[in-house]
């Protein structure tokens, strides 16, 4: 097993014990007592004052002891900050006294207590971070690499920093043995594994959201503001927010992320020389907003937006309802799909939308192709590089630094096993002739070279799209102004017969991110006119907080001075 880092573990001081003593209650245990069960959902903080406590994981090759706390040590990993469910089974080893702090407590005990809260949240990450990286982790994805189904689960997973273990039946003896230890039939593949608890047959999205504990939000949930989406603009505002005082809840349709969550490496982030992913950002950004309070749901999909009250509700897929005094719309934009025949025969079966360690991990040795001229084409070609046998990237224009960055272009050029392609585009997909549909999958592609009209097939099984951006604003109320490709217009770009037609109520103008209804804002690519970087998102996303705080007490003070004239 690999050696844990030494900064998986921390011993509190006895003067720190007794800082962190009025937040919790000290209950006795005797050996053998369960803690915390694999599977529970906001479990207790537990801090070893004697004796100490073990906690084990359930792996691909039995239950194993992962460590235990002794004296001044903490049980868990996120989840304890996160309330999602655990991934481990908790029990007393010695007989002694543990420290109970409840998920609330532990909330309000990481805003009051910086030092401590630093200690916990570098700890429980780094924790997470180990056992991702270590592939012992207790979730195991057992089936087809070409089955989208698999291909889901896994990106669900990732997204949501749970660490799991895929396991191919057809080249993973290990699957097998599973399978049979299990009692699982081949027939009822793919199927995600929770520990010893759970075994999930063709898991819905909604199912593997229940069975981790990724939305806890219950129905009718209210706060000050409403964040609708968590890429880097949602995150920014939910961080922001939530460390000023205000209650957020903060939803996405899929995970942390967003469209740069797709990003194998974002290289121009200020304050990351060595480029950080668009995935680790945003995980770093989802636990900072947690720490501060915010609650995030994913998958938890807006359907739409209705006033109520003095302020606004949105409805969810699933019929729950949440109300916010304002609300941020950071939806964002999503790459566009190509207009050509069997794209959705090949979705998630060779067609992908982002270049992530775990699409490396499938297209290792392969031939790939990459659709798009813009810096998250670069980066993923880059990127692919490293595993692929050869990345073809394709793109329209005759030029290719009309649309990318200097160091990219240069970066491509110098790397042998990338061929650029300018002006030329995909033609047609090609599948396994015959194949049943569990077994289909892309093959090989056809390129169209624009300048001169000839066209060639080539092996490529993996094709990446980035490919323009369409926002994501279908949910919203029709009064909302948007641009004929529906992006939202806010401040300025609002015209007069906007806010007439929305009935736009307020003596002042909407301020720069206010949409034409007051006190519901729009940060980041689904904003008209917004720079699509993820540095200017972060920066609308931090700034519309100022901007909240003034439209919350403006509505308050209206109210108190309708009631006083009552």
């Amino acid at each position: 097993m690999t050696k844990p880092p030494a900064d998986v573990n921390f011993t509190f001081s006895d003067a720190q014990l007794e800082q962190l003593k009025p937040y919790g209650e000290i209950r006795h245990h005797r050996p053998g007592d369960l803690l915390v069960q694999e599977g529970d959902a906001g479990v207790d903080c537990l801090i070893t004052l004697s004796g100490h406590t073990n906690i084990f994981i359930e792996t691909a090759e039995g239950d194993k002891r992962a460590g235990w706390m002794e004296r001044g040590q903490f049980a868990g990993d996120i989840t304890v900050l996160t309330g999602q469910a655990s991934l481990s089974r908790v029990e007393m080893g010695e007989e002694g006294d543990v420290l109970h702090i409840r998920h609330s407590a532990f909330q309000r005990l990481l805003v009051e207590n910086s030092a401590i809260s630093d200690v916990f949240v570098r700890t429980l990450t780094a924790r997470r971070a180990f056992a991702q990286d270590a592939h012992h982790g207790s979730v195991i994805v057992i089936g087809d690499a070409h089955d989208r189904d698999v291909f889901a689960a896994r990106d669900l997973l990732s997204k949501h920093m749970v660490p799991h273990k895929w396991l191919d039946p057809a080249r993973d003896p290990l699957a097998r043995r599973i399978m049979d230890a299990r009692e699982i039939d081949e027939a009822t593949l793919p199927v995600v594994i929770r520990g010893r608890s759970r075994i999930m047959s063709r898991p819905s999205v909604e199912e593997l959201s229940e069975a981790f504990g990724l939305d806890l939000l219950p129905d009718g949930s209210a706060v000050d503001v409403i964040v609708v989406g968590a890429g880097p603009a949602g995150l920014a505002a939910s961080v922001y927010a939530a460390s000023e005082g205000l209650s957020v809840i903060t939803l996405d349709t899929d995970g942390p992320g967003g469209q740069a969550g797709t990003s194998s490496k974002i290289e121009n982030y200020l304050g990351f020389p060595m480029g950080v992913s668009g995935r680790e950002l945003a995980a770093r950004a989802a636990i900072q907003a947690q720490k501060f309070g915010a609650r995030i749901a994913a998958p938890a999909h807006a359907m739409s937006l209705e006033p109520d009250d003095d302020g606004y509700c949105v409805s969810l897929k699933d019929g729950r309802k949440i109300c916010g005094r304002a609300v941020v719309i950071a939806t964002g934009a999503q790459y566009r799909r190509l207009p050509i025949p069997n794209l959705d025969r090949f979705e998630g079966r060779g067609i992908y939308y982002g270049a992530t360690p775990m699409e490396a991990q499938l297209c290792g040795g392969q031939e790939v192709a990459i659709v798009g001229a813009g810096n998250s084409a670069g980066q993923g070609a880059v990127f692919l590089s490293q595993t692929a046998r050869t990345v073809h990237l394709l793109y329209r224009r005759p030029d290719i630094r009309e649309t990318m960055s200097e160091y990219l272009v240069r970066r491509l050029e110098e790397t042998p096993n990338i061929h650029l392609h300018p002006s030329t585009e995909i033609e047609a997909l090609h599948g396994i002739d015959g194949a049943d549909p569990i077994s289909d999958r892309l093959v090989g592609t056809t390129f169209r070279n624009g300048a001169n009209g000839t066209s060639e097939r080539c092996e490529t099984p993996f094709v990446f799209l980035f490919i323009g951006a369409a926002p994501f604003t279908d949910w919203l109320p029709q009064h909302m102004s948007c641009d004929e490709k529906g992006f939202v217009k806010t401040g300025t770009d609002l015209a007069n017969i906007d806010l007439v037609r929305a009935g736009w109520s307020l003596e002042r103008m909407p301020t720069r991110y206010e949409t034409s209804w007051p006190r519901v804002y729009a940060v980041g690519d689904v904003r008209i006119g917004s720079v699509k970087r993820v540095a200017s998102s972060v920066g609308e996303g931090s700034v519309v907080v100022s901007d909240i705080h003034r439209a919350i007490a403006e509505a308050q003070a209206a109210t108190e001075t309708a009631l006083a004239g009552a």
